[in-house]
């Protein structure tokens, strides 16, 4: 087993089915009643790993004549992935018509965890900001929900669609908790491809812009790691698609080179626990990393990435090189970063909420 502190059962038997080539707990998924794989179910839902996990649990629940436990699985799956298509088929529309009207969008973070999808649907693009709110309002009748102070500062749009359930979340120009990353966006746009998705094609960042975003939302903003991410990146990373040499010098240029170097070595020594190997690093990965997955301890359905001293060492990394480089006001959003930390603290103590400060 992974060395996470105070690793949960329920998030070790996904673990298994998503990660390992056999299942171990094989007896123990088998005898599953109703109640345990509710709970299952939720913590698949909250990793984005329900259609990857579910459909392989199905079948031992199958072999081990649990057919009430296998049922039940199948209405979970087919929920699912009835969510999924209606979502992938609002996602077409939209992006063809903000292409069509002139803002050329990519699909980030979303389409990573194929089959399994986002609880939000995360766009990034170029364009006037202005025509984008115009388009998505004349279009698809969409409103503007609330901006905290961090999606103003990371000039961030969260869009309400009628008959959509989840948010439409535009990055306009920028990336990071506060919108200091440019670096990061100077060349994305032009390094996408083009994906096929249940029939529909996509555009979505190169593999390395992938990485460098994930690395973004887990380590230097949410500091918490999704087990989508870890089956995420371990898929791109077995596939042999990652130039480290420009990971390097991409994250370098960005002051994210030890953040991104930890994540995929936290994720390398979690996937060595499930299948005996981790994924293939380059050695001047692994060297740069500042901690391992002996660090990370499990709460909350997330595995938690500690903010003190760790995060709080990358934030003062990322910010220096800023500093260094002359990103004069890309540093001096970054600069904002701890007030904003500290008042959604007090936000969330006195309402229950940061939902006004993040």
């Amino acid at each position: 087993m992974p060395h996470v502190r105070d690793l949960n059962r329920n998030l070790r038997l996904l673990s298994e089915l998503v990660l390992a080539s056999h299942v171990d707990d094989g007896k123990i998924l088998s005898a599953l009643g109703p109640a345990e794989l509710a709970e299952l179910e939720t913590l698949a839902m909250s990793n984005h790993v329900i259609m990857r996990s579910f459909e392989s649990l199905q079948h031992i629940l199958a072999a081990a004549g649990n057919s009430e436990g296998a049922e039940w699985i199948e209405n979970a799956v087919q929920r699912e992935r009835s969510r999924i298509h209606h979502a992938l088929s609002f996602l077409d529309q939209i992006c063809t018509t903000l292409e069509n009207g002139g803002c050329p969008v990519t699909v980030i973070k979303s389409l990573d965890h194929w089959p399994d999808l986002g609880s939000d649907l995360d766009l990034y693009t170029d364009a006037d900001t202005a025509r984008v709110v115009d388009l998505m309002r004349s279009r698809f009748q969409a409103k503007l929900a609330d901006r905290s102070w961090g999606d103003r500062l990371a000039n961030k749009w969260n869009f309400v669609v009628p008959g959509l359930p989840e948010l439409v979340e535009v990055h306009a120009g920028r990336l990071g908790q506060t919108g200091e990353q440019t670096a990061v966006t100077r060349s994305l746009a032009n390094r996408t491809r083009k994906v096929e998705v249940a029939g529909y094609s996509f555009r979505v960042p190169a593999p390395e812009d992938r990485i460098v975003i994930s690395t973004l939302q887990r380590m230097y903003r949410h500091f918490y790691i999704r087990l989508c991410d870890v089956v995420d990146n371990a898929q791109l990373l077995d596939s042999s698609v990652v130039d480290f040499g420009y990971l390097r010098s991409l994250g370098t240029t960005a002051g994210l080179w030890e953040g991104i170097a930890t994540y995929l070595t936290i994720i390398s020594e979690y996937v060595a626990a499930y299948r005996g190997e981790g994924v293939p690093l380059a050695g001047f990965v692994t060297s740069a990393a500042k901690f391992g997955a002996d660090q990370i301890g499990f709460r909350r359905d997330f595995l938690r990435v500690p903010i003190m001293p760790h995060s709080l060492k990358l934030y003062a990394s990322e910010l220096k090189s800023l500093l260094l480089q002359g990103e004069l006001r890309n540093s001096f959003r970054l600069s904002l970063l701890p007030y904003l930390a500290t008042a959604a603290a007090l936000e969330q103590k006195i309402t229950g909420s940061d939902k006004g400060i993040w």
